[in-house]
């Protein structure tokens, strides 16, 4: 998903992670960014937070999460992986809103994953409120439960939160990870949990 013409390089779902550690340190202002000023985050003290900035309708974010996932089972200790959802557009709104929903309902390790094959492999149109919300009550959840948190005035300032900290973050395209709130890392495939894990271990040394 991209908001300007650059290229995204992604290794097979399948293939292994490279090794936490790079023998070569990636390239600051070519593999990633150093923030011009600290971006507040929302980890516990003495944690290193990783978001990802995500959006449902990116096929690269779908490519991505099986690696995410793998990642996230494995991370650095003392790291915390939080998923943010983009908004390009208002286009984005709804699919943004369809997972703070799933979060606020602790839907999500059953259902994120599903929102991603439901749009890329049965090519269902999730991306306004009428079809979001009629394929969540197939998965069994309460119709009447999904539609208050979905449309309730909290639901939409998160995702205007989202929104305003992919901004801060300088985001231009998905999936892309920002650190500890000093860098960001844009999409790489699985070479951009390389650089995560290095950029974990600079934050940590203050």
């Amino acid at each position: 998903m991209l908001r300007r013409d650059f290229a995204l390089s992604l290794l097979a779902t399948g293939a292994a992670l490279p090794a936490l550690a790079q023998r070569v340190a990636p390239k600051e202002g070519t593999e990633y960014v150093r923030l011009g000023k600290p971006v507040p985050v929302e980890a516990p003290a003495g944690q290193i937070e990783v978001v990802e900035f995500f959006a449902y309708s990116c096929i690269h974010c779908f490519n991505f999460e099986p690696l995410l996932e793998d990642w996230d089972k494995r991370k650095p200790s003392g790291t915390v992986l939080r998923r943010v959802p983009v908004a390009f557009s208002p286009a984005f709104v709804p699919m943004q809103r369809l997972y703070y929903t799933l979060e606020a309902m602790d839907l999500v390790g059953r259902l994120h994953t599903q929102v991603f094959k439901a749009i890329h492999v049965d090519r269902l149109p999730l991306t306004t409120p009428g079809p979001i919300t009629d394929w969540v009550v197939k998965q069994g959840v309460d119709r009447a439960k999904f539609s208050e948190i979905f449309n309730h005035a909290d639901t939409l300032k998160k995702a205007q939160h989202a929104a305003l900290l992919q901004d801060v973050y300088g985001v231009e395209g998905t999936p892309a990870l920002g650190v500890a709130g000093r860098f960001y890392i844009p999409g790489q495939g699985p070479k951009t949990l390389t650089i995560a894990n290095y950029l974990i271990g600079e934050a940590r040394k203050g």
